[in-house]
């Protein structure tokens, strides 16, 4: 059985508070646990306006304060911009007040530039086994093993699930080897994603952790009553997008009418590739694009991604996409 989840980097509207935001984001969460939603993910990024998620963990503890039974998860710390000692102290603490639902997915990228990494204070220089080895170190505070010269206070000896993210084989070889679950950026960047699961799958070595792969994928879902409100909510997104491309990062801005076809052609062509997997539309045009996407990628789980500029309507497209996916199941 297909399970269906959210990644939301918090978006910060065009003339919206931060204060309000994170009220949105709590009331999305409600409602997404009450939709029967399994997860909730925020993604760490810093220095990037109109994204609200950069004191990841903060949120997520907020968030499964104010949740009672969906798992809060990251989607993911960005490991370059921590020591992995911190990472687990943090995520045990969190596992400690919110018992059996804490998600630690990790990725490889830094989620900022150069100037930010530095003053994060973390290098820009990074080898290239880094990133494992720092996976492994985490892994080895959580089991208590007496391979690290630290214990985590807390975080030894808890059971909190360790996904890997990526958008490459890379990730998804590191996840097999671990015997880990593989989480794929196919939301945004959807170029690798039969060669990625199909490295995960074929590399897949059995563990304590995982006894046979599991793999979500990500995908962008903007639901409504008719079409066209569909394609006009996803205008925002799709802007916004379109502003990371043409080096004018905003807010998220207002939806409008006819957006696609007032942008020049190869601007199109850019977001028609970075955003390639998007359902849109009414239930049904959702069910039938979510049929589609899981008989091409085998997921055991999607990962929805949609901001969305009315707080309500994006509540709602949640909510047409969870019965879309019951649709399937029935």
């Amino acid at each position: 059985m297909t399970a269906l989840s959210i990644l939301d980097l918090i978006p910060i509207n065009v003339g919206s508070t931060l204060a309000q935001t994170y009220e949105n984001s709590v009331k999305l969460a409600q409602h997404a646990e009450a939709c029967g939603y399994r997860r909730y993910w925020l993604a760490e990024h810093h220095n990037m306006p109109g994204i609200g998620s950069s004191a990841t963990t903060l949120l997520m503890s907020h968030l499964a304060a104010n949740t009672t039974s969906i798992r809060i998860g990251s989607g993911g710390i960005m490991l370059p911009n921590h020591s992995p000692l911190t990472v687990a102290e943090q995520f045990g603490t969190l596992e400690t007040l919110y018992p059996g639902r804490i998600d630690l997915g990790l990725g490889r990228a830094p989620g900022a530039d150069g100037v930010t990494m530095r003053a994060l204070r973390r290098s820009t220089e990074t080898s290239a086994d880094q990133f494992p080895r720092d996976v492994v170190e985490i892994l080895d505070y959580f089991e208590d093993n007496g391979r690290q010269p630290v214990r985590a206070v807390p975080g030894a000896g808890q059971n909190i699930p360790v996904w890997i993210l990526g958008s490459s084989t890379y990730g998804a070889s590191l996840a097999a080897h671990l015997g880990l679950p593989y989480a794929f950026a196919s939301h945004f960047a959807p170029r690798l994603i039969k060669e990625a699961l199909q490295v995960y799958r074929s590399q897949f070595q059995p563990s304590h952790y995982l006894d046979k792969p599991y793999v979500m994928a990500g995908i962008n879902v903007f639901a409504a009553d008719t079409r066209a409100e569909a394609e006009f909510i996803a205008s925002s997104h799709r802007k916004w997008v379109a502003g990371v491309h043409t080096g004018k990062i905003t807010l998220l801005p207002e939806p409008v009418e006819g957006y696609m076809q007032s942008i020049p052609p190869s601007l199109r062509e850019s977001l028609e590739r970075e955003l390639a997997f998007m359902a849109i539309g009414t239930q049904e045009d959702v069910r039938l694009t979510l049929q589609q996407f899981i008989d091409f990628t085998g997921a055991d789980e999607l990962m929805i991604d949609a901001r969305i500029y009315d707080p309500a309507a994006r509540r709602k497209s949640y909510q047409i996409a969870a019965q879309s996916l019951a649709d399937l199941l029935n």
